[in-house]
């Protein structure tokens, strides 16, 4: 494949997904979108239910399925290696435009807090989500999450390296910040209607699961290194730390914690 058409693919496959993440926001916000999670008119709730369910199916399976090792390997067959994860991200741009534009609302409330005080923490919670999500992809390879670095390396001949295993920051306390930001994003709203719920529950459920077949892929990749770091660090909450006892405050030759080379 020409390497500058490459280049160019992954641009703007990168530039699409910027832009339908950023709609998301707005999506699960109800604000700054012409079509939000809760806009429109309700129809039938059978039909809005099987639509919904339809659509976080259709984007999990595409998500867990193009991911997995196996589809890569019979997947880059037809498709160029350098441009996969960019056509990665281009399938889920789909899916989620898809979802964007198909959706049904389910406007019956189920919760809603009025106080400004408790909306502005709900917000709060709600921003606080956004940022880990954001921050925790440059804490790992922000541009080879979404394919930038393939076609990059491409375009300049360059081999591709080996990605190092390491516990940046958030990932010192939880093993998946970027799926507890997810899930932060997801939940944290002052008005909670029975669309939104929905959209939270599923989408939940769909990111445990992925992370169980996620870990697998880490294990085979880094081995012992990512087994230990499992032990040590909690999945999605973070745990207080505990006091170090007498015995274990004596200088020894152990790794400290959190240390992944």
């Amino acid at each position: 494949m020409n390497r500058i058409v490459a280049f160019l693919y992954g641009l703007v496959s990168y530039a699409i997904f910027f832009g339908v993440f950023l709609y998301l926001l707005g999506f699960l916000a109800n604000a700054l979108v012409p079509k939000s999670i809760d806009s429109g008119v309700a129809g039938p709730w059978p039909l809005a239910l099987a639509v919904n369910v339809g659509l976080i199916l259709l984007f999990g399976l595409q998500h867990s399925v193009m991911a997995r090792p196996t589809f890569k390997r019979w997947w880059t067959r037809f498709v160029p290696k350098p441009i996969e994860r960019a056509t990665y991200v281009m399938a889920t741009n789909l899916c989620l435009i898809a979802l964007y534009v198909l959706w049904q609302p389910m406007p019956t409330i189920i919760w809603e807090f009025t106080h400004p005080a408790a909306r502005i923490a709900w917000w709060s919670l709600f921003g606080a989500g956004w940022m880990l999500v954001f921050v925790s992809t440059w804490l790992i390879h922000h541009f080879e999450l979404f394919g930038l670095r393939q076609v990059w390396n491409h375009l300049l001949r360059r081999e591709e390296a080996p990605v190092a295993f390491k516990t940046p920051l958030f990932y010192k306390v939880v093993r998946h910040p970027l799926y507890l930001g997810w899930m932060l994003a997801f939940w944290a709203t002052p008005t909670m209607t029975v669309g939104h719920l929905l959209f939270a529950v599923s989408t939940t459920a769909y990111m445990l699961i992925a992370i169980r077949f996620e870990e697998r892929n880490l294990i085979d990749a880094h081995g012992e290194a990512y087994v230990e770091y499992r032990k040590r660090t909690p999945m999605l909450l973070p745990r207080p730390r505990r006091a170090p006892s007498p015995v274990a405050s004596a200088p020894t030759a152990s790794t400290p914690a959190g240390a992944v080379s």
